[in-house]
């Protein structure tokens, strides 16, 4: 029985719920994991790797789906969504590099406010007063992350990066509206995720040393690569993929935008992140941002 026969049976609602939830525990967990995995291979490889081991992972899961709508424009139309993706996470990743996993996930989460104004740049429908407020919360939240206790601004190159990211993150959630219309969802995951794993191996041959062997070496390693290629990027893209076929959208986003809140514990947990009370209340305004933003789109559809 094929992987996509597994996931059409009669499951419940919450079902479906709690899967986005997990996925986006997963993806919160994933900053420190890739925080670590940092000090050991350089954000391009690592990227390459794990895009690379993802696409072969989700390919084999739904290869009857790819025979079936493999064609010209879900190449053409993957192959975009793979350069804009791709890049997203390399920012990201060499962002992350230079500044904390919480101010990265947080940052990072921004996306959410972003999403609508660039759909009216794009499909000029008109974002709402709600959309405003959120962007309003989300400068004062990034305001309170980026200024020093002096009230200078202390925003590190790393949180410089991790913004340019969640506004590619934010294009490439507006194509994929675009596109899914027209094409197979899962046929232009599978090439996006090869197209972002060339990407990144393209980057990584200019302009970073290729890791050694002795770098695989450490089976500390092992374990944070099979997080991240068999959890983050291979089981996380299908609960998400299959999840918002089964929850409404506004449900699914406010579900998907537990990250940024999972990522922080992780980070106080695991990477022993200090925050302080005024970082936190930056972070909680940003958190606040993204509801309100989401919650608006719910209201429009």
């Amino acid at each position: 029985m094929s992987a996509e026969k597994n996931i059409n049976g009669p499951i419940p609602s919450w079902v479906w719920k709690l899967a986005l939830a997990g996925a986006a525990a997963i993806w919160g967990g994933s900053f420190v994991v890739m925080k670590d995995t940092l000090d050991a291979i350089s954000p391009s490889w690592l990227m390459a790797t794990r895009f690379l081991l993802a696409s072969v992972l989700v390919g084999a899961l739904f290869w009857r789906t790819l025979r079936d709508n493999l064609d010209v424009s879900h190449l053409a139309m993957g192959a975009i969504l793979g350069l804009v993706w791709g890049a997203a996470y390399l920012v990201q990743n060499i962002g992350l590099d230079d500044t904390t996993p919480g101010r990265n996930a947080f940052l990072t989460a921004t996306y959410c406010v972003m999403t609508p104004f660039i759909n009216w740049a794009v499909a000029r429908r008109r974002p709402d007063g709600g959309n405003v407020l959120a962007a309003l919360l989300a400068i004062v939240g990034v305001g309170l992350v980026a200024l020093g206790d002096d009230l200078s601004l202390a925003m590190s190159r790393g949180d410089w990066l991790t913004l340019v990211g969640a506004v590619l993150f934010a294009v490439h959630i507006v194509l994929v509206a675009r596109f899914s219309s027209a094409h197979d969802v899962m046929t232009l995951t599978v090439v996006q995720l090869v197209v972002g794993a060339l990407l990144a191996l393209v980057v990584a041959l200019v302009t970073e040393a290729p890791p050694t062997l002795t770098t695989f070496a450490s089976p500390d390693v092992w374990v944070s690569l099979a997080y991240l290629v068999v959890l983050s990027s291979g089981v996380c893209t299908v609960l998400q993929n299959v999840g918002q076929a089964h929850v409404p959208p506004a449900q699914a986003s406010l579900l998907l935008s537990l990250e940024s809140v999972f990522a922080v514990v992780a980070s106080v947990l695991f990477y022993h992140e200090l925050v302080t009370p005024r970082i936190a209340l930056g972070f909680a305004t940003i958190f606040v941002a993204v509801l309100v933003s989401e919650l608006g789109v719910g209201r429009r559809r």
